[in-house]
Protein backbone atom coordinates (compact mmCIF):
# COMPACT_ATOMS: atom_id res chain seq x y z
CA UNK A 1 0.00 0.00 0.00
CA UNK A 2 1.39 3.44 -1.00
CA UNK A 3 2.35 5.68 1.90
CA UNK A 4 1.18 9.30 1.85
CA UNK A 5 2.81 12.42 3.33
CA UNK A 6 1.19 15.83 3.53
CA UNK A 7 3.45 18.89 3.65
CA UNK A 8 2.55 22.37 4.87
CA UNK A 9 4.36 25.64 5.43
CA UNK A 10 4.34 29.07 3.86
CA UNK A 11 4.32 32.83 4.12
CA UNK A 12 7.96 33.13 3.07
CA UNK A 13 10.39 31.15 0.91
CA UNK A 14 12.18 30.01 4.07
CA UNK A 15 9.03 28.17 5.17
CA UNK A 16 9.02 26.18 1.93
CA UNK A 17 12.72 25.44 1.23
CA UNK A 18 13.01 22.40 3.53
CA UNK A 19 9.81 20.98 2.06
CA UNK A 20 11.11 21.33 -1.50
CA UNK A 21 14.32 19.58 -0.42
CA UNK A 22 12.44 16.62 1.11
CA UNK A 23 9.68 16.13 -1.47
CA UNK A 24 11.87 14.59 -4.24
CA UNK A 25 13.31 11.97 -1.84
CA UNK A 26 9.86 10.95 -0.61
CA UNK A 27 8.70 10.65 -4.21
CA UNK A 28 11.81 8.64 -5.07
CA UNK A 29 10.89 6.20 -2.28
CA UNK A 30 7.37 5.83 -3.67
CA UNK A 31 5.38 8.06 -1.32
CA UNK A 32 2.33 9.99 -2.47
CA UNK A 33 2.68 13.72 -1.70
CA UNK A 34 0.09 16.44 -1.10
CA UNK A 35 0.74 20.07 -0.13
CA UNK A 36 -1.49 22.37 1.94
CA UNK A 37 -0.88 26.11 1.65
CA UNK A 38 -2.69 29.40 1.33
CA UNK A 39 -4.42 30.57 -1.82
CA UNK A 40 -2.23 33.63 -2.37
CA UNK A 41 1.00 32.84 -0.51
CA UNK A 42 4.47 32.43 -2.00
CA UNK A 43 4.28 28.71 -1.19
CA UNK A 44 1.66 28.18 -3.90
CA UNK A 45 3.89 29.78 -6.51
CA UNK A 46 6.95 27.76 -5.45
CA UNK A 47 5.23 24.38 -5.15
CA UNK A 48 3.11 24.60 -8.30
CA UNK A 49 6.16 25.79 -10.24
CA UNK A 50 8.59 23.11 -8.99
CA UNK A 51 6.11 20.25 -8.53
CA UNK A 52 3.16 20.87 -10.88
CA UNK A 53 2.10 17.21 -10.53
CA UNK A 54 1.61 17.44 -6.75
CA UNK A 55 -1.96 18.20 -5.55
CA UNK A 56 -1.95 21.65 -3.94
CA UNK A 57 -4.79 22.29 -1.49
CA UNK A 58 -5.57 25.88 -0.47
CA UNK A 59 -7.00 26.65 2.96
CA UNK A 60 -8.02 29.78 4.84
CA UNK A 61 -5.39 31.22 7.17
CA UNK A 62 -5.15 34.26 9.38
CA UNK A 63 -2.01 36.22 10.08
CA UNK A 64 -0.54 35.93 13.56
CA UNK A 65 0.52 39.39 14.72
CA UNK A 66 2.53 40.54 17.73
CA UNK A 67 1.12 44.06 17.35
CA UNK A 68 -2.33 45.66 17.51
CA UNK A 69 -4.47 45.44 14.39
CA UNK A 70 -8.24 45.34 13.96
CA UNK A 71 -7.68 42.19 11.89
CA UNK A 72 -6.61 40.46 15.10
CA UNK A 73 -10.33 40.31 15.91
CA UNK A 74 -11.34 38.70 12.60
CA UNK A 75 -8.36 36.48 11.81
CA UNK A 76 -9.14 33.91 14.56
CA UNK A 77 -12.29 33.10 12.57
CA UNK A 78 -10.18 32.64 9.44
CA UNK A 79 -7.91 30.28 11.40
CA UNK A 80 -10.96 28.33 12.60
CA UNK A 81 -12.17 28.05 9.01
CA UNK A 82 -8.65 26.97 8.06
CA UNK A 83 -8.81 24.17 10.64
CA UNK A 84 -12.03 22.90 9.09
CA UNK A 85 -10.58 23.25 5.57
CA UNK A 86 -7.46 21.31 6.60
CA UNK A 87 -9.51 18.65 8.41
CA UNK A 88 -11.51 18.11 5.23
CA UNK A 89 -8.31 17.66 3.19
CA UNK A 90 -6.80 15.29 5.78
CA UNK A 91 -9.93 13.13 5.90
CA UNK A 92 -10.09 12.91 2.10
CA UNK A 93 -6.38 12.27 1.49
CA UNK A 94 -5.72 10.12 4.60
CA UNK A 95 -2.00 10.95 5.03
CA UNK A 96 0.22 8.70 7.14
CA UNK A 97 2.19 11.68 8.40
CA UNK A 98 2.16 15.49 8.17
CA UNK A 99 5.33 17.59 7.99
CA UNK A 100 5.08 21.29 8.85
CA UNK A 101 7.74 23.90 8.18
CA UNK A 102 5.88 26.71 9.92
CA UNK A 103 4.35 29.98 8.84
CA UNK A 104 0.80 31.16 9.46
CA UNK A 105 -0.84 28.62 7.17
CA UNK A 106 0.62 25.68 9.09
CA UNK A 107 -1.21 26.39 12.36
CA UNK A 108 -4.68 25.25 11.21
CA UNK A 109 -3.11 22.17 9.60
CA UNK A 110 -1.34 20.90 12.73
CA UNK A 111 -4.45 21.58 14.82
CA UNK A 112 -6.56 19.59 12.34
CA UNK A 113 -3.96 16.80 12.32
CA UNK A 114 -4.31 16.41 16.08
CA UNK A 115 -8.08 16.16 15.68
CA UNK A 116 -7.65 13.53 12.96
CA UNK A 117 -5.01 11.64 15.01
CA UNK A 118 -2.36 11.93 12.28
CA UNK A 119 1.29 12.16 13.47
CA UNK A 120 2.78 15.63 12.94
CA UNK A 121 6.44 16.62 12.67
CA UNK A 122 7.39 20.29 12.74
CA UNK A 123 10.73 21.79 11.81
CA UNK A 124 12.12 25.00 13.31
CA UNK A 125 14.92 26.77 11.47
CA UNK A 126 15.77 29.58 13.87
CA UNK A 127 17.34 29.63 17.33
CA UNK A 128 14.02 30.65 18.88
CA UNK A 129 10.77 29.24 17.47
CA UNK A 130 8.61 31.58 15.42
CA UNK A 131 5.10 32.36 16.65
CA UNK A 132 3.45 29.81 14.33
CA UNK A 133 5.69 26.98 15.53
CA UNK A 134 5.23 28.04 19.17
CA UNK A 135 1.49 27.58 18.69
CA UNK A 136 2.10 24.28 16.88
CA UNK A 137 4.30 22.67 19.57
CA UNK A 138 1.43 21.24 21.71
CA UNK A 139 -0.03 19.54 18.62
CA UNK A 140 3.26 18.09 17.35
CA UNK A 141 4.33 14.48 17.69
CA UNK A 142 7.97 15.34 17.03
CA UNK A 143 9.90 18.60 16.74
CA UNK A 144 13.08 18.90 14.70
CA UNK A 145 15.38 21.87 15.25
CA UNK A 146 18.22 23.30 13.21
CA UNK A 147 20.22 24.86 16.07
CA UNK A 148 21.27 22.63 19.01
CA UNK A 149 20.42 25.35 21.55
CA UNK A 150 16.76 25.43 20.40
CA UNK A 151 16.08 22.01 21.94
CA UNK A 152 16.56 23.50 25.43
CA UNK A 153 13.41 25.62 25.07
CA UNK A 154 11.19 22.78 23.78
CA UNK A 155 9.65 19.63 25.32
CA UNK A 156 12.56 17.20 25.77
CA UNK A 157 10.56 14.06 25.08
CA UNK A 158 9.73 15.02 21.50
CA UNK A 159 12.51 17.38 20.38
CA UNK A 160 15.61 16.53 18.36
CA UNK A 161 18.32 18.62 16.70
CA UNK A 162 18.52 17.47 13.08
CA UNK A 163 20.50 20.40 11.74
CA UNK A 164 19.62 22.01 8.44
CA UNK A 165 18.12 20.07 5.56
CA UNK A 166 20.09 21.18 2.51
CA UNK A 167 18.86 21.00 -1.09
CA UNK A 168 20.90 18.35 -2.89
CA UNK A 169 21.30 20.45 -6.03
CA UNK A 170 23.48 22.91 -4.11
CA UNK A 171 26.20 20.25 -3.92
CA UNK A 172 26.14 19.77 -7.69
CA UNK A 173 27.66 23.13 -8.60
CA UNK A 174 30.51 23.20 -11.10
CA UNK A 175 33.29 25.70 -10.35
CA UNK A 176 34.36 25.83 -14.00
CA UNK A 177 30.79 26.57 -15.08
CA UNK A 178 30.59 29.36 -12.48
CA UNK A 179 33.74 30.89 -13.93
CA UNK A 180 32.32 30.62 -17.45
CA UNK A 181 29.04 32.27 -16.45
CA UNK A 182 30.74 35.12 -14.59
CA UNK A 183 33.75 35.49 -16.87
CA UNK A 184 36.02 35.39 -13.80
CA UNK A 185 39.33 33.70 -14.55
CA UNK A 186 41.75 35.78 -12.50
CA UNK A 187 43.67 34.23 -9.62
CA UNK A 188 41.73 36.28 -7.05
CA UNK A 189 39.29 34.95 -4.47
CA UNK A 190 35.59 35.34 -5.26
CA UNK A 191 33.38 37.23 -2.80
CA UNK A 192 29.63 36.71 -3.03
CA UNK A 193 27.27 39.26 -1.47
CA UNK A 194 23.64 38.30 -0.83
CA UNK A 195 21.16 40.64 0.83
CA UNK A 196 18.08 38.44 0.76
CA UNK A 197 15.36 38.14 -1.89
CA UNK A 198 14.65 41.88 -1.88
CA UNK A 199 18.26 42.93 -1.45
CA UNK A 200 19.56 45.07 1.39
CA UNK A 201 20.03 48.75 0.72
CA UNK A 202 22.57 49.36 3.48
CA UNK A 203 24.68 46.36 2.45
CA UNK A 204 24.53 47.41 -1.19
CA UNK A 205 25.67 50.91 -0.26
CA UNK A 206 28.54 49.57 1.87
CA UNK A 207 29.73 47.36 -0.99
CA UNK A 208 29.62 50.08 -3.61
CA UNK A 209 31.25 52.72 -1.40
CA UNK A 210 34.20 50.33 -0.88
CA UNK A 211 34.27 48.96 -4.42
CA UNK A 212 37.75 50.14 -5.41
CA UNK A 213 39.32 48.63 -2.29
CA UNK A 214 37.29 45.44 -2.56
CA UNK A 215 38.30 44.90 -6.17
CA UNK A 216 41.96 45.04 -5.18
CA UNK A 217 41.42 41.81 -3.26
CA UNK A 218 38.38 40.08 -4.79
CA UNK A 219 36.28 39.29 -7.81
CA UNK A 220 32.72 40.09 -6.73
CA UNK A 221 29.34 38.46 -7.34
CA UNK A 222 26.77 40.92 -5.97
CA UNK A 223 23.19 39.63 -5.71
CA UNK A 224 21.61 42.97 -4.91
CA UNK A 225 17.84 42.32 -5.18
CA UNK A 226 15.12 43.27 -7.63
CA UNK A 227 15.46 46.78 -9.01
CA UNK A 228 18.76 47.40 -7.22
CA UNK A 229 21.25 47.05 -10.08
CA UNK A 230 23.18 50.30 -10.61
CA UNK A 231 24.83 50.19 -14.00
CA UNK A 232 27.30 53.00 -13.27
CA UNK A 233 29.22 50.58 -11.03
CA UNK A 234 29.65 47.86 -13.65
CA UNK A 235 33.34 47.14 -14.22
CA UNK A 236 35.86 44.36 -14.50
CA UNK A 237 35.63 42.05 -11.50
CA UNK A 238 32.22 43.30 -10.33
CA UNK A 239 29.07 41.60 -11.54
CA UNK A 240 25.59 42.59 -10.33
CA UNK A 241 22.53 40.34 -10.39
CA UNK A 242 18.99 40.96 -9.19
CA UNK A 243 18.86 37.29 -8.24
CA UNK A 244 20.41 34.00 -9.36
CA UNK A 245 18.16 30.97 -9.52
CA UNK A 246 19.07 27.80 -11.47
CA UNK A 247 22.76 28.65 -11.78
CA UNK A 248 23.29 29.48 -8.09
CA UNK A 249 25.08 26.15 -7.32
CA UNK A 250 27.70 26.99 -9.99
CA UNK A 251 28.30 30.47 -8.60
CA UNK A 252 28.55 29.08 -5.07
CA UNK A 253 31.04 26.44 -6.22
CA UNK A 254 33.44 29.18 -7.33
CA UNK A 255 32.85 31.37 -4.25
CA UNK A 256 35.50 31.68 -1.53
CA UNK A 257 33.77 34.08 0.91
CA UNK A 258 30.17 35.14 1.49
CA UNK A 259 28.58 38.27 2.94
CA UNK A 260 24.94 37.67 3.80
CA UNK A 261 21.96 38.33 5.99
CA UNK A 262 21.50 35.66 8.66
CA UNK A 263 18.40 33.78 7.59
CA UNK A 264 18.74 30.23 8.86
CA UNK A 265 18.32 28.36 5.57
CA UNK A 266 20.93 30.43 3.77
CA UNK A 267 23.62 30.38 6.43
CA UNK A 268 23.33 26.62 6.91
CA UNK A 269 23.69 26.19 3.16
CA UNK A 270 26.92 28.21 3.30
CA UNK A 271 28.04 26.09 6.26
CA UNK A 272 27.33 22.86 4.38
CA UNK A 273 29.29 24.19 1.39
CA UNK A 274 32.14 25.34 3.69
CA UNK A 275 32.01 29.06 2.79
CA UNK A 276 33.48 31.42 5.43
CA UNK A 277 30.92 34.17 5.96
CA UNK A 278 30.35 37.64 7.30
CA UNK A 279 26.77 37.94 8.59
CA UNK A 280 24.89 41.23 8.74
CA UNK A 281 21.58 40.24 10.38
CA UNK A 282 18.35 42.16 10.06
CA UNK A 283 18.01 44.59 12.95
CA UNK A 284 15.48 44.07 15.75
CA UNK A 285 13.54 47.05 14.36
CA UNK A 286 13.04 45.21 11.07
CA UNK A 287 12.40 41.72 12.49
CA UNK A 288 11.73 39.74 15.67
CA UNK A 289 15.49 39.48 16.17
CA UNK A 290 15.83 35.87 15.02
CA UNK A 291 18.62 36.67 12.54
CA UNK A 292 20.72 38.24 15.30
CA UNK A 293 20.39 35.06 17.38
CA UNK A 294 21.22 32.92 14.32
CA UNK A 295 24.35 34.99 13.68
CA UNK A 296 25.36 34.85 17.35
CA UNK A 297 25.18 31.06 17.28
CA UNK A 298 27.38 30.87 14.18
CA UNK A 299 29.92 33.26 15.73
CA UNK A 300 29.95 31.15 18.92
CA UNK A 301 30.74 28.01 16.91
CA UNK A 302 33.40 29.82 14.87
CA UNK A 303 31.56 29.53 11.55
CA UNK A 304 31.16 33.24 10.83
CA UNK A 305 31.92 36.83 11.71
CA UNK A 306 29.08 39.24 12.52
CA UNK A 307 28.47 42.94 11.93
CA UNK A 308 25.31 44.47 13.39
CA UNK A 309 23.38 46.61 10.91
CA UNK A 310 23.36 49.49 13.41
CA UNK A 311 27.18 49.43 13.32
CA UNK A 312 27.43 49.15 9.54
CA UNK A 313 29.45 51.99 8.01
CA UNK A 314 31.85 52.21 5.10
CA UNK A 315 34.78 51.73 7.50
CA UNK A 316 33.37 48.96 9.72
CA UNK A 317 32.29 47.01 6.66
CA UNK A 318 35.76 47.07 5.11
CA UNK A 319 37.40 46.21 8.42
CA UNK A 320 35.19 43.14 8.80
CA UNK A 321 35.81 42.03 5.22
CA UNK A 322 39.56 42.19 5.85
CA UNK A 323 39.06 40.25 9.08
CA UNK A 324 37.02 37.65 7.22
CA UNK A 325 39.77 37.10 4.69
CA UNK A 326 42.34 36.81 7.46
CA UNK A 327 40.18 34.33 9.40
CA UNK A 328 39.21 32.17 6.42
CA UNK A 329 41.37 29.14 7.20
CA UNK A 330 40.36 29.05 10.87
CA UNK A 331 36.66 29.31 9.98
CA UNK A 332 37.04 26.49 7.43
CA UNK A 333 38.67 24.29 10.07
CA UNK A 334 35.81 24.97 12.50
CA UNK A 335 33.26 24.13 9.80
CA UNK A 336 34.95 20.83 8.97
CA UNK A 337 35.05 19.81 12.64
CA UNK A 338 31.51 20.96 13.49
CA UNK A 339 28.43 18.90 14.30
CA UNK A 340 27.14 16.88 11.35
CA UNK A 341 23.56 17.56 10.27
CA UNK A 342 20.99 15.01 9.13
CA UNK A 343 21.11 14.23 5.43
CA UNK A 344 17.87 14.28 3.47
CA UNK A 345 17.89 10.48 3.61
CA UNK A 346 18.30 10.58 7.42
CA UNK A 347 15.34 12.93 7.71
CA UNK A 348 13.15 10.81 5.46
CA UNK A 349 13.98 7.76 7.61
CA UNK A 350 13.08 9.63 10.81
CA UNK A 351 9.78 10.82 9.36
CA UNK A 352 8.95 7.42 7.87
CA UNK A 353 9.34 5.83 11.30
CA UNK A 354 6.58 8.11 12.61
CA UNK A 355 3.95 6.95 10.13
CA UNK A 356 1.00 4.94 11.36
Amino acid sequence: MTKHILFTGGGSAGHVTVNTALIPQFEKEGWQVTYIGSEDGIEKEIITDQFPHIPYKSISSGKLRRYFSWKNFTDPFRVMKGVMDALSVIRKTKPDIIFSKGGFVSVPVVMAAKMAKVPVAIHESDVTPGLANKLAVPFATKIFTTFPETVKSLPKDKSLCAGAIIREELFKGDKAEGKRLSGYYEDKPVLMIMGGSLGARKINEAVRSNLTQLLDAFQIIHICGKGNIEEQYEQKGYRQYEFIKADLPHYLAMTDYVISRAGSNSIFEFLALKKPMLLIPLSREASRGDQILNANSFVKHGYALKLEEEELTKETFMNKVNELQGSGEKILSNMKNGQKAFTIQDMVRELSSMSK
